[in-house]
């Protein structure tokens, strides 16, 4: 477990039987290659890198858990190529990130930061100028998915109007509005960005985006360092035509306590924090929580509902029965195949559920007899198999 995640992690997998080791910061490759060997389970946040070549050595590693709502740093082909799975949470710290986007909409429109920032400087500046409440303002927001559609309810309780835009048809919250990107652009006091790490939204705002900005309006993004070009960012603000920006996440971050350097630095309202959106102690515990309880039903039972690269497959169990799991390139003939050992060897099915993703394929068998070796080589040596594997322990 990397990156200091929750100690309500650590618990819920010392609970079902496993030795854990916890670390406080990230790894580099080669640091993690020797650290996993023998590992069933790895878990880390968003800075450590998980390539093939930590993969391969850790040939008894079951599963990989992102312990936040980004994948990105997680070869998931590799894993899937491995019969390893990958979970994440998506939704546990949407609230956390919520609340403070809402918070710098409060600060970025009081001029509040920037007040302090004199103030601590020695500098007693009171005045109204530029100062505004929120109430009555048109908040845009960019991504109205988990996060985003929280962040509107939240603007409306304050008074503010809301318009959104969405790569995907949604269902507007309260009164906010869906139109249309440049429509959001030209009419929105404050921009809000909840979109994913796709890479489509690389640079999605730039240069020519800030010059259809509103002038004087202010930009929050929360979400990706890459969405926002922060050279043009620095030069609108500078200009004038932007009042103001909240950021959050940067398109280099480096690791807590290293220098940091942004053309962003040292502007006037400029609200910078160093990715910590969803870092509240609820969010963490609440990620903690969901993560690890998917990783050790998957590891137990094979049950890989929400993983982010397996074949969707859940069978419930009925006590007497022995599980057996395969994984298997999807190609066809698999299942023939499986059924055609087990036949031999006079062994029943009792329940059996199959589920293919891309170029994976996943079977969970309920089986009346106990695997044995002999049964798990033959299994094994189906062309196109991938993993054979009986999990330690089935609840029902």
């Amino acid at each position: 477990m990397l990156e200091n995640i929750s100690g309500v992690a650590a618990s819920q997998f010392e609970e079902a039987g496993f030795e854990v080791q916890s670390l406080k910061g990230a790894l580099e490759e080669r640091e993690l290659i020797e650290k996993v060997r023998g590992a069933s389970i790895l878990g880390a946040r968003s800075k450590t890198r998980i390539t093939s070549a930590i993969l391969d050595a850790a040939p008894e590693l079951v599963s990989v858990g992102a312990f936040c709502i980004g994948v990105d740093k997680i070869d998931r082909a590799a894993s899937s190529e491995r019969g390893i799975a990958v979970f994440n949470d998506p939704h546990s710290n949407s609230r956390s990130v919520a609340e403070l986007a809402m918070g710098e909409i409060i600060l970025l429109m009081r001029r509040t930061f920037e007040a302090s920032t004199q103030l601590h400087g020695g500098v007693w500046n009171k005045s109204s100028a530029g100062s505004h409440e929120v109430r009555g303002l048109t908040l845009g927001i960019v991504g109205y998915g988990k996060i985003g559609s929280q962040v509107s309810d939240l603007a409306e309780a304050m008074g503010m109007r809301v318009v959104f835009t969405d790569v995907s048809h949604v269902l507007a919250r309260g009164n906010a509005r869906p139109v249309s990107f440049r429509e959001l652009l030209a009419t929105s006091d404050v921009i809000t960005l909840h979109v994913d790490g796709k890479t489509q939204n690389q640079d999605l705002f730039g240069e020519e985006e800030f010059r259809a900005m509103k002038d004087g309006a202010c930009l929050i993004n929360l979400s990706r360092g890459f969405v926002v070009d922060h050279a043009a960012l620095a030069k609108h603000l500078k200009s004038g035509k932007l009042s103001g920006a909240a950021v959050d996440v940067f398109p280099q971050e480096p690791e807590s306590g290293a220098p940091f350097n942004s053309p962003l630095q040292g502007l006037r309202n400029v609200i910078l924090t160093p990715h910590i959106g969803g870092n509240t102690e609820e969010a963490q515990q609440n990620i903690g929580q969901f993560v690890s309880a998917r990783m050790i039903d998957y590891f137990r039972s094979g049950n890989s509902l929400l993983s982010v690269n397996m074949p969707q497959c859940h069978l419930d169990y009925e006590p007497g029965s022995h599980r057996l799991l395969h994984i298997h390139h999807n190609v066809p003939g698999i299942l023939r195949a499986i059924n055609d050992i087990l036949a031999d060897r006079e062994i029943n099915i009792e329940r059996q559920v199959l589920d293919t993703r891309g170029p994976i394929g996943y079977a969970i068998y309920d089986i009346n007899r106990q695997c044995d070796e002999q049964l798990l080589g033959k299994l094994r040596a189906i062309p196109q198999t991938i993993r054979v594997r009986v999990p330690v322990e089935v609840h029902g």
